[in-house]
């Protein structure tokens, strides 16, 4: 079933990152599937089939927000490993402790196979929440 897994996520990632990278609670958004991404042109060059399942997202707001949105989320789950079936988010930051080099207000998502729809509603929730905390 990895094929299909696989291809799942990525059209889930490249529709919940075009939905992110217009959210008004997000500053950025890193995916290569994304025209705007630095890489988009190599990566549109070197990936067949889609671009992956794996996006990471800067929250307005800070650290403080990133946080509350992970904590927040129920459909995603709080966890460090990707290519599941399951959707999993992470603030990076927290696991790697103060020397991380990865920005605080960072969330790294690996897409699973749920419906994108209720990933995208259930993250959307998360940053209001986390906006008016």
């Amino acid at each position: 079933t990895l094929f299909l897994r696989v291809q799942a996520a990525c059209r889930s990632a490249e529709v919940l990152a075009q939905f992110l990278s217009e959210h008004a609670l997000v500053s950025e958004v890193m995916y290569p599937g994304l025209p705007s991404f630095p890489g988009h042109a190599i990566a549109a060059n070197q990936m067949q089939g889609g671009f992956g399942g794996m996006l990471s997202i800067r929250v307005k707001g800070g650290e403080g927000a990133a946080i509350a949105t992970a904590a927040n989320v129920t459909v995603w789950k709080r966890a460090t490993s990707l290519g599941g079936v399951e959707s999993l988010i992470e603030h990076r930051a927290s696991v790697e402790g103060p020397e991380s080099p990865v920005p605080t207000d960072l969330l790294r998502l690996s897409v699973g196979i749920e419906n994108v729809d209720d990933l995208i509603d259930d993250l959307d929730e998360a940053l209001i929440f986390a906006r008016n905390a």
